[in-house]
């Protein structure tokens, strides 16, 4: 007599869902090689924020067991990173070089221009500037208040709350305090005004030390595309500051023509 012994079939193994993290190392790659380019820092910039945010989702699923490309997924968010930086150094870079040109002519035409007789022999007077101005006249701003340019541009900073970094946050000190604050542009002239251009950093305590920008799947990510007349941009913005800071001091600069504004916010 004989017995059929019937092995019951292994249960199918989960499949990996690598994707973000391959996508993350690809983007990061493009990016960070657009970066060494200063004028491509929008490319840079734009393809270093989609990288940086693949790889920390990537990273949250081979946490999970979703996925096992750890290395992949990491260097991708790495080079996510670096692409900001050199989008930033970019971006300085072509300012500068765009400000020095633009002077230059202006000292061209200045030059060129035929004397008026009857000032002979006195001053001229100032020749202009191409920078805007700003409301806050060299002092800072308090939380809620608002920098009115020239030109209607107005920027706002709201007071800075807590902020709950995520844990594969970047920028984000373990021991520190993370706060966020909300800038709104808002453009109250003619003209649309481009908001990639706006650079924010920050001071923490009276020391004036450096509060990181940090970067996760919620902030990190700055403005975007064109402000029309009459329209608004917000974007929400944290920076970990030092766990004993009671002061944050926000600079945000609408562009190379625009002289910056800083916002003195009490810590809670």
């Amino acid at each position: 007599m004989s017995y059929d012994t019937q092995v019951p079939p292994a249960a199918p193994q989960q499949a990996m869902r690598n994707g973000l993290g391959t996508a993350a190392l690809i983007l990061g790659i493009i990016g960070a090689v657009s970066g060494l380019i200063p004028l491509l820092f929008w490319l840079a910039g734009t393809l270093g924020v989609i990288a940086l945010i693949l790889g920390l989702v990537g990273k949250g699923r081979v946490k999970r067991g979703e996925a096992n490309n750890k290395g992949v997924t990491l260097t991708g968010a790495i080079l996510g990173l670096v692409s900001l930086i050199l989008a930033t150094v970019g971006l300085v870079i072509t300012v500068t070089a765009v400000s020095d040109a633009v002077e230059e002519i202006d000292k061209t035409i200045k030059d060129a221009a035929p004397q008026d007789p009857t000032k002979a022999g006195g001053s001229s007077g100032d020749a202009g500037t191409s920078d805007k101005g700003t409301a806050d006249k060299g002092k800072g701003l308090a939380d809620g208040d608002s920098s009115v340019y020239d030109d209607k541009l107005k920027i706002t900073v709201s007071d800075p709350k807590a902020y709950t970094a995520s844990e594969y946050a970047v920028g984000h000190t373990k021991g520190n305090k993370a706060y966020q604050v909300t800038v709104v542009v808002e453009n109250g002239g003619t003209k649309k005004f481009d908001a990639v251009g706006v650079l924010l950093s920050a001071r923490a305590g009276a020391e004036g030390v450096e509060a990181e920008q940090i970067f996760d799947e919620k902030v990190g990510a700055g403005f975007q595309g064109s402000v029309l007349p009459g329209k608004k941009a917000t974007l929400t913005v944290a920076f970990d500051a030092p766990k004993a800071a009671k002061t944050l001091t926000v600079e945000v600069n609408p562009g190379f023509d625009y002289n910056p504004s800083q916002w003195e916010l009490k810590l809670g």
